[in-house]
Formats: C-alpha cells, structure tokens, sequence
C-alpha cells in the first residue's frame, strides 16, 4: 500500500466515523452492551419477579402469543436482548439510522444462535456488522436497500458463521470458572470478586463480562460480592468529601465515578480492592452466596440494587424449581452482610491506615 492509497483509507474511515481502537470497541461498545442488556434481561427478569412475588395480575398473565409461545411483559422484554444489545452497540458506534436500525435483526440472530454465550456474540458481530454498514452507507444513489441489505447480509452470515462457536467458548471460560470457584473456593473467590470489582470501576463494563461469560452460582456471588466491595466502600470511605450526593451516586450509582481520582492517585483504590479480597472468600466459604438469576446481575453489585434482586430471584426460581427448600435467615444475613454491612465498615478502616500512612490525603476522594 502506498503512502497516498494509505492517506486515502484513513481519510476514508475518520469519513465514516469508524475509529479502530481499543477504547471505541473495548469501553464504549462494551459498556453500551451492557446499557442494551439493563434494559432487556435485566429489567425483563425484575419485571417478572415482581410480578411473581407481589401477585401482580398483569405483569403475570400472557400479553400475547407468538408461535404457540405465551410472553408476558417481563418475557417480551427479555426477548429483545439481543436486538437491543446490537442497537445499543450501534449507538455507542455513533451508526447512522439504517445501520442502526438494521442491527436489531443482526443482534436477534447473534444472540439466538450464540446461546447462553449470545452477548459475546453480538457484541463482535455487531462491531463488524456496524462498521461495515457504516462504510457502504451513504455510497450509492439506492442507499435505502444497500446499506439494511449488506449490514444484515453480513451480521446475519457472521452469525451463522461465528456466533455458536463464540457463544460455546463463552460458556466453556464461564464453565471452567464457576468450577475452579466450586472446586477451591477461598482463593477463587479472592479472585473473582476483586477482578470483577476493578472491572466495575474500570471504564469498562462488569456487567457485560459477567453477562458474556454466563457467570453464576458461587463464582456469581463472588462477583457481586467484589462489585458491592468497590461501590459500597467508595461511597462511605469518601463521605467526608462527597457527603449524602456522594453516598448516593457511588453507592447505587457506580464507582468509575471515582476513576479520575484513581488515575491522579492509585492508592486510593487499595482499600475497597482490599475490602473485595476479603469479602468475596467470605461470601464462597461462609455463606455460600451465590447467585442464580441473570448472570448480568453477577456484575452490578449495588447499582440500582440489581445485584441484590439478582440474588433474591435466584433464590426464588431455586426454590421453584425445588432446588432449594427455602430462602433463610442465613441467606439474608450474608447478603446483608457482604453487600453493604462489611464493605461500609472495612473500606473505611482500610482507608483509614492509608491515610496515617500517608497514601491518602483530604481531597483526594473528592468527586
């Protein structure tokens, strides 16, 4: 390639937008993915429980059927994950509006034949999908027909293509997880729950990980017990700063609030990441949190309490499904404790010697 046909190609791309970068597929579209799974799946399945818990009529019955299959509102939800996943991923892409739209088909279809892996799916097919609908809108004089034909033409092929084995390799990561976290579950559950908890506070998206990687049971619980370490310690441990809006926006908002002032000093991040390693073996060994309802609950920790009703509807379909006799006093205690007890207590006093130490000052909290 010459310098002028090189010139020529990224003339072309910053044209169309397209920005090939890690921060562009790896945190804007990830995160995005995981606004598209919040307002599906996630708020799908609360939808549901709270229907089912409050015996309430109409979020309970059928609101149509479609192929012999009854959905109710909360089911017709979680039915769009994938379209609105691939949307959502569009979005973050900056995608004109008949790439954009065209991707509900592509993310329907990525979702559907990825599996339980299905967000993994999407989230590369539809980068794909996007950008090269991007790339050709806008081309030719019939851009109403070519750019839905060639953004679903593609997304679907790539579908068939990719998303079952991405989707299995998904799953099998997942798998091998939730088996090491069963197997040895002290030091993976250190593990999983101050990986998750950073991830959460990262410019990254937990959620999706969690959601891609289908991440329940023990190695669920860990996680949520990691991203409850990080909220709930980062609220508390900055209230002197912050004070009840603080408290508030980091405690069922989220953490990456406090990214800039990590950036400026790391040590700050040392006492809920220490908190995250001490709460997560307790929630595997002690109590044996774990959480069985959707896997993007796995990482939301206390935003918006999602990872808590996450653990509550797993409790309530194992009880359904007879696999568990019934929710306990115990099961309440631990999730008491390890989402907002034990955090607002050790974050503190672990922040609390790195400021005698000297690695944290006034201010640097302050968001």
């Amino acid at each position: 390639m010459t310098k002028d046909s090189g010139n020529s190609f990224k003339s072309f791309l910053a044209r169309k937008n397209i920005e090939i970068s890690a921060k562009r597929y790896g945190i804007d579209a990830l995160s995005a993915m995981a606004q598209g799974l919040f307002c599906s799946l996630l708020i799908g399945t609360i939808i549901n429980t709270l229907g089912t818990q409050f015996h309430i009529g109409f979020l309970t019955d059928p609101v149509c059927t479609v192929s012999g299959v009854d959905y109710t509102v909360g089911g017709l939800a979680m039915a769009m994950t994938g379209p609105a996943m691939a949307i959502a991923i569009g979005y973050a892409l900056k995608c004109p509006p008949l790439v954009l739209f065209s991707l509900a088909t592509v993310g329907f279809a990525a979702n559907g034949l990825g599996g339980a892996g299905g967000p993994l799916a999407v989230l590369f097919i539809a980068i794909i999908s996007a950008e090269i609908g991007k790339a050709v809108q806008g081309e030719t004089k019939v851009d109403i027909l070519v750019t839905p034909l060639v953004t679903i033409g593609v997304g679907v092929a790539l579908s068939a293509w990719w998303a079952p084995g991405l989707g299995a390799a998904a799953m099998k990561v997942g798998t091998l997880i939730m088996w090491a976290t069963e197997l040895k579950p002290f030091m993976m559950g250190i593990l999983v729950s101050v990986i998750v908890g950073m991830a959460l506070t990262l410019p990254i998206s937990s959620a999706a990980i969690c959601a891609a990687l289908g991440l329940t049971g023990l190695a669920g619980g860990a996680a949520v017990a990691g991203c409850c370490a990080q909220m709930v310690g980062f609220a508390v441990m900055s209230f002197k700063e912050n004070r009840w809006g603080g408290l508030v926006s980091q405690g069922i908002g989220t953490s990456m609030l406090q990214m800039g002032n990590i950036v400026k000093n790391p040590r700050i991040w040392i006492a809920p990441t220490l908190t995250a390693a001490i709460t997560g073996p307790i929630a595997t060994c002690i109590f044996k949190m774990q959480m069985n309802g959707a896997p993007v609950s796995s990482g939301m920790g206390t935003c918006g309490f999602v990872g808590q009703i996450g653990v509550y509807s797993g409790w309530v379909n194992d009880v359904a499904t007879g696999a568990k006799a019934a929710i306990t006093g115990m099961d309440w205690l631990g999730l008491i404790l390890i989402c907002f007890v034990l955090p607002a207590v050790i974050a503190p006093l672990i922040n609390g010697v790195c400021r005698k130490l000297g690695w944290v000052k006034d201010g640097d909290l302050t968001l």
